[in-house]
């Protein structure tokens, strides 16, 4: 982990830039998440960071990470063991860690959120939209060496990265390879050479120097979310699940919520059922669609179990049995099996 210390987080100053942040949030962007360790490893240093300083400006920590061969959770397991120092942080990542899907999944920490794509990183990386444009503070460049891994390291890369680094953003890398530096220096990134950690005579550093542009006027296509200075007071009408949830999210990013109700306790009207059942709903149309329920699937159990650890309510993991009730129903079911997605969810 000294490496990742050095590399990573010392390359890109992290420690003295968050105590001038001028942000309440810090994103960081890593082109190989691995077993997660460097993950796991500024999660902690940020935890720190906030037990240090209470009162700094910067109160949370993205972490985006782009993986195209994820771990399985056993694998994951073996591989954290060796570093007892993240026990608290692995448990709760592999709490929430399914057979994973291409596509991003995003885990809520306490004062952390990693939002994890699997799949290719030159098909995910353009995903995150003009709304990242500018956005990104830092990048941990890793993963395969440029010579083991040719098809990441490219301009193509290069080009995205600098898109989306906000001005005197920064990088940082194990490499120092003349064909990284030379392409992070066509896109404008200014880079410099380190000390190598160990017997690695050098690495690379950088950052994206150019001033940025002040604009005439706001696109009219640029969505900006909206700004509150100090704490949200929130107010939410009505006591169902939706409302129950959002009061949940809001509560999680530091609101103060409350909510308006005419029931005697939550979730006692709509449909009026005794127990519900929650389950992604599956069509054989378009393997999109089902990509995108399973996504929204596991983030929703990610949720149901952080929040058995703050309140009670009855509720059992238990799986949902699917009846072919009739010949039309049987048939699509059987669709199923040429989704390789779905062989982590269903048992036949």
């Amino acid at each position: 982990m000294e490496e990742s210390h050095y590399v990573f987080q010392q390359g890109n100053q992290l420690w003295q830039r968050w105590q001038k942040h001028e942000q309440a949030y810090f994103i960081i962007a890593e082109t190989g998440f691995g077993t997660g360790l460097n993950f796991l490893a500024v999660t902690t240093l940020f935890r720190e960071f906030r037990q240090q300083f209470p009162q700094a400006t910067l109160q949370r920590l993205f972490f985006i990470s782009f993986e195209k061969y994820p771990l399985t959770a056993e694998a994951l397991s073996r591989a954290h063991q060796h570093y007892p120092q993240f026990a608290s942080l692995s448990t709760q990542l592999q709490q929430h860690w399914l057979d994973p899907i291409e596509g991003c999944y995003r885990f809520h920490f306490e004062e952390t959120t990693l939002d994890l794509w699997f799949g290719d990183i030159h098909d995910n990386l353009p995903q995150l939209g003009d709304y990242m444009r500018d956005k990104i503070d830092a990048w941990f460049l890793d993963g395969f060496a440029p010579s083991k891994n040719p098809d990441m390291w490219n301009d193509a890369l290069y080009t995205q990265m600098y898109r989306y680094t906000k001005p005197q953003g920064t990088f940082a890398t194990f490499t120092a390879a003349s064909a990284v530096r030379k392409g992070l220096e066509n896109v404008g990134f200014s880079v410099q050479k380190r000390k190598g950690y160990g017997k690695k005579r050098e690495c690379l550093a950088g950052e994206k120097t150019l001033e940025k542009p002040t604009a005439l006027f706001t696109p009219w296509y640029l969505p900006q979310p909206a700004q509150f200075e100090g704490v949200a007071d929130v107010a939410i009408v009505g006591g169902g699940i939706a409302s129950l949830f959002t009061a949940f999210a809001l509560m999680q990013r530091g609101a103060n919520v409350t909510l308006y109700c005419e029931d005697p306790q939550p979730a006692m009207n709509a449909s009026g059922n005794k127990q519900g059942a929650f389950y992604p709903q599956l069509s054989d149309d378009d393997e999109r669609n089902i990509r995108f329920y399973i996504h929204a699937f596991a983030y929703g159990l990610q949720q149901l179990r952080n929040a058995e650890n703050l309140i009670e309510f009855e509720h059992e993991f238990c799986g949902v049995a699917l009846c072919g009730y009739n010949e039309k129903v049987r048939l699509n079911y059987r669709k199923f099996r040429n989704f390789s997605c779905l062989k982590a969810f269903i048992k036949a």
